[in-house]
């Protein structure tokens, strides 16, 4: 992809966001990293510098919106913006393979890991692992193989926004449906990005 493609919005407190990942990205292995990445936008969440863009708090009706805010050309990490209106979420999914470090900006995401106990094909079975209700300022690291997990706006009524950084561009995923007991059937899913403006 062409560098002059990829996307950077302007908001409040970029240049400082930007600055602190990049710093943080450079921090050794994968663990080292996401813990570094984590601690990093926890501050950032607190900071009343960083403001995220209007549009990021603006919910879309039949899908959770995915606004991609910037991506590193040096580094090659994603920067991606969450909108969650009342009662949206995910199914049980990865992350292809990388890493991620999500922190929740406003309202409150419920998050449940799930641990993989056998694979047949297609088919996984999974069990629940733990979970969480997530308000701002928290934040939680993915690292394969321990990527997978459900995200929900249990709110009727109110809209919730996290920040995702991702090791890269996230372009696909495995969704797994539910087909019985602790069996899910893997599917895949394109993932697409809403407009950031």
């Amino acid at each position: 992809m062409n560098i002059a493609t990829l996307p950077d919005i302007d908001f409040p407190g970029h240049d400082r966001l930007i600055a602190a990942i990049d710093a943080a990205v450079t921090a050794g292995d994968d663990q080292t990293v996401t813990r570094s990445v984590r601690n990093t936008l926890c501050e950032l969440i607190r900071d009343r510098g960083v403001r995220l863009p209007d549009c990021v708090y603006e919910p879309i009706t039949d899908h959770y919106a995915r606004r991609e805010l910037y991506r590193s050309p040096q580094h090659g990490y994603s920067v991606v913006a969450m909108t969650w209106g009342p009662g949206q979420g995910t199914p049980v999914h990865d992350h292809s393979g990388l890493w991620c470090v999500e922190g929740v900006w406003d309202g409150e995401l419920e998050i449940t890991q799930y641990e993989l106990l056998e694979q047949d094909g297609d088919r996984f079975r999974f069990r629940p692992a733990g979970g969480m209700q997530a308000g701002p300022g928290s934040a939680g690291s993915l690292i394969p193989p321990h990527e997978y997990h459900t995200i929900r706006n249990n709110s009727d009524d109110q809209v919730a926004v996290s920040l995702h950084i991702y090791k890269a561009e996230m372009q696909c995923c495995s969704t797994f449906a539910p087909v019985g007991g602790e069996w899910y059937q893997r599917g895949a899913n394109v993932l697409r990005t809403d407009e950031a403006a």
